[in-house]
């Protein structure tokens, strides 16, 4: 009876989607890449709902290098799901992701395993320092979009969303990648804890085979995804402390201004002076909204935090270490 390993020095988890052209000399570039570190090692590929025969390949080359590992879903489910169940099925001490199309080169892995390993870094990511993409379509927007995220997250990366990238075991164990978040994975390592975040130039290559799987929406798609996992990662587990601030100070400047013109209508009765009706002026009408939201954004807070309370990760924390 042969002894099952559990854990490995690397896994190499790639996500893709009907990328059957390039699989022969992606697979073969990387066994070679891999094989002169001698280490033990496994690619995990995730055929995120080809249908151009793509699993059929990667079912004739596990049976051939039991490197090779596979999971197939039904149907397309996107990026972050790939990445999600390749994570839960790495067994490496270190675990990195690579794109299929052939643009990302393996051999990078070699340092950014050693990187890793130096226990320096908690995560390295690939910078695609120069670019073989349209310069309008991705160059401009992708710069935007990069300087955007350095400045919400605090994480000085110049590529944030770079395919190829090498993580500590327990940093992928510690997140979950979900909806479209895979553009921030060093975002939430760092909400998680893990702030030893390198970055390493890496070679991008010209697309080989077919067109690219991303267009223009996806820097709308990810601006949005930025801002919901900010938001989340701040007030998460506190809604009360966002949404309750800013009704109290909206609810306290709409009482304030209904309370001087009530005010500045009864003194002008009492003293006999003409006064505007307290119906006719627009500042009322103003002050009534802001009551009214105050009030249903104090509420809002509220139920967040009552939602929150009662949340099963209310009390998940991340251990590094214990002494017992």
């Amino acid at each position: 009876m042969t002894h099952q390993v559990n854990n490995m020095d690397l896994s190499i988890v790639i996500s893709l989607l009907n990328e059957r052209d390039s699989l022969p000399e992606l697979l073969d570039w990387t066994v070679k890449a891999i094989g002169v570190m001698g280490i033990d090692y496994e690619v995990i590929l995730v055929d995120d709902g080809s249908n151009d025969g793509s699993w059929l390949y990667i079912e004739e080359r596990s049976l051939l290098d039991t490197h090779i590992k596979g999971i197939k879903f039904r149907r397309n489910y996107g990026k972050s799901a790939a990445l999600h169940c390749g994570f839960e099925a790495a067994k490496g001490e270190v675990v990195a992701t690579m794109d299929a199309d052939l643009q990302d080169s393996p051999e990078e892995l070699q340092e950014m395993y050693n990187m890793i390993k130096s226990g320096k870094y908690d995560l390295v990511s690939g910078w695609k320092k120069r670019r073989y993409d349209g310069k309008v379509s991705k160059n401009i927007p992708s710069k935007i979009y990069n300087a955007t995220a350095r400045m919400v997250t605090g994480i000085k990366l110049h590529d944030m969303n770079c395919g190829i990238k090498a993580y500590r075991k327990e940093v992928i164990k510690s997140i979950e990648v979900y909806g479209d978040m895979h553009r921030y994975i060093p975002y939430l390592a760092k909400s998680a804890g893990f702030t030893r975040i390198g970055e390493k130039v890496v070679i991008h290559q010209a697309r080989k085979y077919g067109k690219s799987k991303f267009g223009l929406n996806r820097f709308v798609n990810g601006y949005l995804d930025l801002l919901s996992l900010w938001f989340l990662s701040k007030f998460g587990k506190k809604p009360m402390h966002f949404f309750g601030l800013i009704g109290s100070l909206t609810f306290l400047g709409g009482f304030i201004c209904s309370t001087i013109i009530i005010v500045n209508k009864l003194v002008a009765q009492t003293h006999g002076i003409k006064y505007r009706a307290v119906t006719d002026q627009p500042l009322f009408y103003i002050a009534l909204v802001a009551l009214i939201v105050g009030m249903q954004l104090f509420l809002s807070g509220f139920l967040g935090e009552m939602v929150s309370r009662n949340s099963t990760e209310r009390n998940r924390y991340l251990i590094d270490k214990r002494i017992e």
